[in-house]
């Protein structure tokens, strides 16, 4: 309560706790008023710091959750998964993808990738995004934000900044389980691409990384599209729910070849194109209307989030 008495010597201070404690009428209520009435004039005076804070502040709370964490785990964990398939099929096997993955460590993170990409990536990441902003209404913490005069831009922009910093976290961590499972059950050494020419090893983990960061930059899109339905509802569940059917029904919609013209508009269309990073030389014209799409996607969805998220009634 010493945060509450504090705020009481101010004028500023106690209109928002004497307004906080008619809505709520709790004594929870009124310290989380007073401490976020008490950041007013720091986040006025110093809106860049205050925004870092928020955003360390969200970073951390994203990746101190229980539920983070457990999906995390099994990202990591499907690489391993996969690499032990792999060396269990391998016998006999050296014509196929699994042939290439058991003559060259470094090939599992493509195949990682390759298998991720169409569902266990996007689920998290949707997990992660649909929660950002319908879970802080839905546990009744979202006005409390909005007390500090943070403004509610800002505040989404931060919510959608944790996003992507998930989403690189995520393609890192599969990128490097895949690498350290690679290394230790199969031999690494020069890459032979899909061209059927060969570079070396280090080569070969420069692509990996630009392989990691442009899964990376389409999982940012989905979490543009998950954090737009987020703001459409209070129930997290439901803008989870939501995203992953998006998913996969723009992937059903983007496998009939009868309404083939729809697929360059289709978000999941694009995903797997970092196929051209196994080229020589690298084919990146298809991975940069891959980018175009992906950066489409974060204006027309960070739009439609702002636009609603700014005129919305915050009533939880």
């Amino acid at each position: 309560m010493r945060v509450a008495d504090d705020a009481a010597n101010r004028t500023e201070q106690n209109a928002a706790t004497r307004a906080a404690d008619d809505t709520s009428g709790s004594g929870r209520s009124r310290r989380n008023t007073a401490t976020a009435v008490h950041t007013a004039v720091h986040t006025a005076a110093h809106p860049a710091a205050h925004t870092a804070r928020l955003l360390a502040s969200e970073i951390g709370l994203t990746f101190r959750r229980p539920r983070n964490l457990a999906m995390l785990g099994v990202l990591a964990a499907v690489p391993v998964l996969i690499g032990v398939a792999v060396r269990i099929a391998s016998r006999g096997d050296g014509g196929s993808l699994i042939g290439q993955v058991a003559g060259n460590g470094l090939v599992l993170t493509f195949a990682a990738f390759l298998v991720m990409l169409p569902l266990v990536l996007p689920l998290a990441v949707a997990v992660v995004a649909g929660d950002a902003v319908a879970g802080e209404a839905g546990q009744g913490t979202l006005r409390y934000l909005l007390v500090a005069p943070a403004g509610r831009t800002r505040l989404l922009a931060v919510k959608y900044a944790d996003v992507v910093v998930f989403c690189l976290a995520a393609c890192a961590l599969v990128a490097l389980s895949a690498l350290a499972v690679g290394v230790a059950l199969f031999p690494v050494g020069p890459v032979t691409l899909l061209s059927g020419t060969t570079v070396s090893a280090a080569e070969g983990l420069v692509r990996v990384g630009l392989v990691a960061l442009y899964s990376a930059a389409g999982m940012a899109a989905l979490g543009a599209v998950a954090l737009a339905v987020s703001t459409l509802t209070e129930a997290a569940i439901g803008a989870v729910a939501a995203s992953v059917v998006l998913v996969v029904v723009s992937q059903v919609l983007g496998a009939i070849p009868q309404i083939a013209v729809v697929r360059p508009f289709l978000l999941t269309s694009w995903w797997s194109s970092f196929d051209g990073l196994l080229r020589d030389p690298m084919a990146t014209d298809e991975m940069g209307r891959g980018l175009l799409a992906f950066l489409a996607y974060i204006v027309i969805f960070g739009s439609i989030a702002w636009s609603r998220f700014t005129s919305k009634d915050i009533t939880a």
